[in-house]
């Protein structure tokens, strides 16, 4: 079963619903079961592999749109391809990006392992399937070893948000 794009933030929340992720009740652990599970779900209006039309990334940092809070970024890019001349020589798809956004009070399990200027894990933009099942263990494999993200991993987040925005 496929999503329409513009409806995969809601659809997005209903997974992190049935897997018991609230604003006041979330483990990463939650979060990633219910992250994997909508990245394998087939998004309508998008790119197509071949062109890298459906990616995701791991991405964390201090910023001030998180208040200056830790947060941990759990987001999936889509190439939309929808409201668009084809023919222009100039013609790229627009980019969204749907994402869970984790923010962290302050631990003193982190303080030496400077967060602040953030990173993430690259995109990756394996085909639905076992291909991006493949590549969602490497990328857990990844948070795993990573000092940082391993501590956060295991941190409760004081806030969480699904958001749907024009990327870049």
């Amino acid at each position: 079963m496929s999503i329409p794009w513009r409806s995969s933030a809601a659809a997005f929340e209903q997974i992190l619903g049935r897997h018991g992720v609230t604003a006041g009740a979330c483990t990463m652990e939650a979060a990633w079961a219910a992250f994997e599970e909508f990245v394998q779900v087939p998004v309508e209006g998008i790119e197509g592999p071949e062109d890298d039309g459906d990616g995701f990334i791991v991405e964390w940092g201090v910023w001030d749109w998180t208040g200056n809070r830790p947060a941990l970024s759990l987001g999936r890019l889509l190439a939309v391809n929808e409201d668009a001349d084809r023919q222009d020589p100039y013609w790229q798809p627009q980019y969204w990006k749907v994402e869970l956004e984790a923010c962290f009070a302050e631990d003193p399990a982190w303080a030496d392992l400077h967060i602040s200027g953030g990173g993430d894990s690259g995109f990756d933009h394996a085909v639905i399937g076992e291909p991006r099942a493949d590549a969602l263990v490497a990328t857990r494999r990844f948070i795993d070893q990573h000092p940082l993200l391993s501590v956060m991993w295991r941190s409760a987040p004081i806030d969480i948000e699904v958001t749907i925005d024009r990327a870049g």
